[in-house]
C-alpha cells in the first residue's frame, strides 16, 4: 500500500497529474484545481491509501508537479 497526499489549495491547475494518473486525479470544473479521488481532507491535505499497482504513476505525478504539492509514501507495516 502507498499513501498519496495532495495539498490542494496550492494547486495551480496545470493538469499534469490528471494526464499521468486519471485513476488517482481529476480536475475540478468548479475551480480548475486537481482533485485526489476518494481522498479525505485534513486541513487542506487530501490523502488516500491505494494499492502498489499505482505506485509508479503516483511517483510520476509527484515528480512532474511544478509546485511540488504531491507526496507519495509507503504504508507497509501500518
Amino acid at each position: 500500500m502507498i499513501s498519496v497526499t495532495l495539498q490542494r489549495d496550492k494547486c495551480i491547475g496545470c493538469n499534469y497529474c490528471y494526464e499521468i494518473a486519471p485513476e488517482l486525479f481529476m480536475m475540478s470544473k468548479k475551480d480548475g484545481k486537481s482533485v485526489l479521488l476518494n481522498s479525505m481532507d485534513k486541513r487542506g491535505f487530501h490523502t488516500i491509501r491505494t494499492s502498489d499497482d499505482l505506485r509508479d504513476k503516483a511517483l510520476q505525478t509527484k515528480e512532474v508537479c511544478p509546485v511540488k504539492i504531491i507526496k507519495v509514501h509507503d504504508c507497509k507495516g501500518k
